[in-house]
């Protein structure tokens, strides 16, 4: 990855005018730049000859190639890092446009509903495929539970998470159950567990059960049994998932079909890609992995763009789009940016 620092040193004010222009034409048609073609541009005052050297000072740093000899000048990948971290403008997101994508994150939705509308709604406006990682189950929260009577051993378990989020369960017990000890256990659980996540919910309950019963009142018992029944850990809830959408649009970005092939691979397979999400949770803003720079081989060619959500004001899951290195990042980044802000707010009203 190049230094910032020592890149702005290196490359003088006019070798990085005509670098940035270059870039963005290569963003715009995907063909390689002869210096002559550059040098005709209006908003460049020079020859041919100097754009010539410049571009040959460029090669040498490692921000240019040429894909085949006497071919014209492409971006590298390091010359990709320097044109966004140190030529790239990103205006400010129009605010109608935020306004659109607001309607769109609609806060009644469940938690796994907004996530969902999320990676649709940015797949839809990028025109690249979206990965977002599901809520870190740390982050969702016992608001009410219910317990309702089926038969002797069977009990219905209403759970509501988040507020809005509704699971029923049904779970086997030891002995049967009235219905005034369900409601006074349901209570209870309530009153001391009510607003708490689930994963201290299963730590207090650990505890609880290593305590004493022969001093625990019937109540307390009650309670605990049903508690240790409903909340038991689910594996499936120990690691985020990885959501995709629009995985179609890897077509559109490369005509190597080995490489779409070892991107939907690794999509499909979900480990890897969901590893490299893990990375940008500790980060705050956006991040950006162009070509290599992820250190996984399926996306040599490709760039990830992808920033943190919120749940309840504490990092819970990320939300990126996986496009071509060539991709316009000053609309990306800023749509990637917005989407994960919005989508926080809708989570906090959820």
């Amino acid at each position: 990855m190049a230094n910032k620092e020592f890149m702005d040193n290196q490359v003088d004010p006019r070798a990085q005018q005509l670098f940035k222009l270059l870039v963005e034409q290569y963003i715009d048609d995907g063909m390689p730049i002869a210096s002559k073609k550059l040098a005709t541009r209006p908003d460049v005052a020079v020859s041919a000859a100097t754009v010539r050297n410049i571009m040959g000072d460029l090669e040498a740093m490692g921000l240019v190639k040429s894909p085949h000899t006497s071919a014209g000048k492409i971006p590298t990948t390091q010359g990709y890092r320097f044109f966004v971290d140190s030529l790239l403008r990103v205006e400010p997101f129009a605010q109608s446009r935020v306004r659109e994508i607001e309607a769109e994150l609609n806060p009644d939705l469940a938690p796994a509903e907004l996530v969902s509308s999320a990676s649709e709604l940015l797949s839809h406006i990028t025109q690249m495929t979206c990965v977002i990682t599901t809520p870190l189950r740390n982050q969702v929260n016992l608001r009410q539970v219910e317990f309702v009577r089926l038969d002797e051993e069977r009990v219905l378990v209403i759970l509501v998470l988040n507020d809005r989020e509704v699971q029923n369960r049904v779970i086997h017990t030891e002995r049967e159950y009235s219905a005034i000890e369900l409601t006074q256990a349901a209570n209870y659980i309530n009153q001391e567990f009510g607003g708490s996540a689930l994963i201290d919910i299963r730590q207090a309950l650990v505890q609880s059960m290593q305590a004493d019963k022969d001093h625990m009142d019937t109540l307390m018992q009650t309670a605990l049994d049903m508690a240790a029944a409903t909340f038991v850990e689910d594996p499936s809830e120990r690691d985020p998932d990885l959501l995709v959408k629009g995985e179609n649009r890897l077509l559109d970005f490369s005509t190597d079909t080995d490489q779409v092939k070892s991107l939907f691979d690794a999509i499909s397979h979900k480990g890897r890609v969901l590893h490299l999400l893990d990375r940008c949770l500790q980060s705050s803003g956006v991040q950006l992995f162009i070509g290599d720079e992820s250190g996984y081989q399926p996306l040599g060619d490709a760039s990830l763009v992808t920033s943190a959500y919120e749940v309840n004001g504490e990092v819970a899951g990320v939300l990126g789009v996986i496009g071509p290195t060539r991709m316009h990042y000053s609309d990306v980044i800023p749509v990637v940016d917005v989407t994960a802000r919005l989508l926080s707010a809708a989570m906090r009203r959820a």
